[in-house]
């Protein structure tokens, strides 16, 4: 009798155990579980820690409620202004309501996907290049509405979508680099031009104020002067403006002045009568010349002359050479002579 009792005990212990280890469930910490009795929702939303369930009846479905990342896949579309672009994503979303991801929508992970696929091209439509390359953050906001109102009714809430890389063609990459090229050489024209014009005032100015002052011109000569002699130069050509022999005549004194001035007087004087002594030398050198060259044609003239009449005079004094007589016509008789 007692043995059987203890059978019986044990039995029942066993049958416990087992019923226990079916119906007993864990849910953790970032989880919440959602029961069906019969198919349909009972009760509420189960707790993280542990819980029991009718085992064959009850079924329980545990979702995750954390922050879930899912990149979108690359999307090709065309933008506004006519451009082929590759645009990939990525969205980061996360369930708020267990009881309607499970009831409302049959895989909320793949619903959510496809949505932000269809959202990403239809942006890709209404939005132009340059949308795309420097206002990101609006395209961002733009594709969050559009996702979070579905997205509400399946207990998902959208946390934030983010545009990761826009892939351009080959010929437009190098189009925007000569596009930024042209405008960076724009600007440092324009900052040269600038500058031209800040140097142009300032040497006007410093020109106004030589004008007043002509001894600042020559100190800036000096300097000059200094700075180029600092220089590892063998010649150095120094200009000799007229306002520094100006600056002198008026800082030395009269009888010194006169004396300069008579000394310049004599040295141009010693020049000019140089130069024309020169020149009457010359003169007379060509006057000789063209005598000599006029005896010397009348010397060859009478030389000729007298060559001639010397040629003519044994020709005319001497006797006739013997010539041959000509034969008198036919018809006509020789002429006699006297005494024949």
């Amino acid at each position: 009798m007692v043995e059987d009792l203890l059978t019986a005990l044990a039995l029942a212990g066993s049958g416990v155990a087992v019923y226990v280890a079916a119906a007993a469930r864990v849910v953790k910490q970032y989880e919440r579980g959602v029961v069906l009795r019969f198919g349909r929702l009972h009760g509420g939303i189960r707790m993280p820690g542990f819980t029991m369930i009718i085992p064959g009846v009850d079924r329980m479905h545990k979702v995750n409620m954390q922050i879930v990342t899912m990149p979108v896949p690359a999307q090709d579309g065309i933008t506004r202004d006519n451009v082929t672009v590759r645009v990939d994503a990525v969205i980061y979303f996360k369930v708020v309501d267990p009881a309607d991801a499970i009831i409302r929508v049959e895989d909320y992970r793949f619903a959510v996907s496809q949505m932000a696929q269809t959202s990403l091209r239809s942006i890709l439509g209404k939005s132009e290049l340059d949308d795309l390359l420097s206002n990101r953050e609006k395209l961002n906001e733009g594709l969050e509405l559009m996702m979070d109102s579905p997205a509400v009714e399946w207990g998902v809430t959208i946390d934030r979508v983010e545009i990761k890389d826009v892939s351009l063609p080959e010929t437009m990459k190098r189009s925007m680099a000569r596009q930024a090229e042209a405008d960076r050489e724009r600007r440092a024209r324009v900052i040269n031009a600038d500058a031209e014009l800040q140097a142009s005032k300032k040497l006007a100015e410093a020109a106004a104020a030589m004008a007043h002052e002509p001894a600042a011109l020559q100190l800036r000569l000096l300097q000059t002067v200094v700075a180029v002699a600092a220089e590892k130069n063998s010649t150095l050509v120094l200009p000799f403006p007229v306002e520094l022999l100006r600056f002198l005549e008026r800082s030395t004194p009269r009888g010194s002045g006169q004396q300069s001035a008579e000394t310049v007087a004599d040295a141009l004087d010693m020049l000019t009568g140089g130069a024309e002594k020169r020149g009457v030398e010359k003169r007379g050198t060509d006057t000789e010349a063209t005598e000599k060259l006029g005896t010397d044609a009348e010397v060859t003239e009478k030389e000729g002359e007298e060559e001639v009449e010397s040629r003519e005079a044994p020709m005319l004094e001497g006797p006739a050479p013997d010539r041959p007589e000509r034969a008198a016509p036919a018809g006509r008789l020789p002429l006699q002579t006297e005494g024949g």
